[in-house]
């Protein structure tokens, strides 16, 4: 791929901000704030904020200067970064290393499903593939390429281009979650999961079985050829929010070849929300444990309230660190359950900042309630899922200084 001059241009001026941004002593002072935390000895609570959806109200297409559709996206990046540490002013680290992602299809289970989306980021829609039980017999082992070649160009294309300013690094995972059920109900249906419980239980447990087996079948691919990286560095994107920085990863025995007990997973279940804690037990978490027992430390959940499941949780999966305190979740029970011996990730509801006005006063207290209810914690507050600011982005730096004034005044 020819590097036009402009591009070129664009994105060393870019790199040579983010470069000066993690140069500064907040990034360290940052750093050690995300390591107390993972490590629960916390020095104070974490406070972090990513517009995520949101985004689309703060860099626009017309923002962009580069060309080539790959370069936008890694111009994108960069200025994410920068609006973050001079708009935003969380507790993320913004560092000089830059990922470069392995390039792989990941394939399918032998069928290929089409999705319809509304317009203007609507809601979208699938027809499962697995209709009758026998259907079940089609599903095959996902069959993964990696593009090797396709992967060190692109690596050799930023180090042309920033090389000389950021460390470029290529990265490889196992993907988001290792929960399954996501995969589960793309392949069987949201509605027609939660009969089969019921009316078909075994074909809901044949298919939860073909995922595990096929998860670590992939996994193991992964680790065997050299994709996996590490994820412990202090700008490592792990759980549903926080960030991954520990001296406790990688394995005392690491040698250079990444291995799952070397890493931070996340494995959650949003799409068994409405379900009891014995049908969770029975048709998620005994599939998702044999799972997570490879890693070498563990978040659980996301969205979904896990009030009546921390028992379950907190028994069963070994090496758990990070518990997801969703805006459904009771955050006293949270308290009670979580104490000072996993990382309390309260999430905030997004709504209070993306409705059309927003009620400051309302947003500080929830803020000062949660860290009163949470006072014995590892506390991370992390806004995100927010999909719009209603045309307004200094909304989640406002809530950001908000809930720093807020941790400071409890210090």
């Amino acid at each position: 791929m020819a590097v036009s001059s402009n591009d070129r241009r664009v994105l060393r001026e870019l790199a040579a901000t983010v470069a000066q941004i993690a140069a500064m002593p907040v990034q360290q002072e940052r750093a050690a704030l995300i390591k107390s935390l993972n490590e629960l000895k916390p020095i104070r609570p974490v406070v972090l904020a990513s517009p995520e959806g949101g985004w689309v109200d703060i860099i626009k297409p017309g923002d962009l200067l580069c060309q080539a559709p790959l370069l936008r996206d890694w111009e994108y990046g960069l200025r994410q970064r920068i609006f973050t540490h001079e708009k935003i002013g969380d507790d993320q680290p913004i560092t000089d290393l830059w990922r470069v992602p392995v390039v792989i299809d990941m394939g399918n289970y032998g069928f290929d499903v089409q999705w319809e989306h509304g317009d203007n980021r609507g809601s979208g829609k699938w027809q499962p593939p697995i209709q009758m039980p026998e259907d079940f017999k089609k599903l095959r082992p996902r069959d993964i390429r990696i593009d090797w070649p396709q992967t060190q160009r692109r690596v050799n294309i930023a180090n042309d281009i920033f090389g000389d300013i950021l460390r470029v690094r290529q990265h490889g995972s196992l993907g988001w979650t290792t929960g399954l059920t996501m995969q589960l109900i793309y392949l069987r249906g949201l509605d027609q999961s939660m009969l089969d419980m019921y009316d078909n239980p075994q074909l809901l447990r044949d298919i939860m079985t073909f995922l595990r087996d096929n998860f670590l079948r992939e996994a193991r691919f992964l680790q065997d050829e050299g994709v996996l990286s590490l994820n412990n560095a202090a700008d490592s994107y792990v759980g549903s929010g926080g960030l991954g920085l520990t001296d406790q990863l990688p394995a005392a025995d690491y040698d250079g070849q990444v291995r799952l007990k070397d890493m931070w997973c996340l494995c959650e279940s949003q799409e068994f929300v409405g379900v009891g804690p014995e049908l969770f037990e029975e048709f998620a978490l005994r599939y998702q444990l044999p799972i997570v027992s490879n890693f070498g430390l563990v978040c659980y959940g996301c969205c979904e309230p896990l009030d009546k499941k921390f028992d379950l949780i907190l028994s069963n999966i070994p090496n758990l660190r990070r518990v997801s305190v969703s805006p459904w979740c009771n955050r006293q029970i949270a308290a009670e359950k979580l104490t000072n011996k996993y990382v309390y990730s309260w999430k905030p509801a997004p709504s209070m900042i993306c409705t059309p006005t927003v009620d400051w006063d309302a947003a500080r207290k929830v803020i000062r309630e949660t860290l009163s209810i949470a006072r014995n914690c590892c506390v991370e507050m992390i806004m995100k899922d927010t999909h719009t600011f209603a045309g307004d982005p200094t909304r989640i730096g406002k809530w950001t200084a908000i809930a720093k004034e807020e941790v400071l005044a409890v210090k």
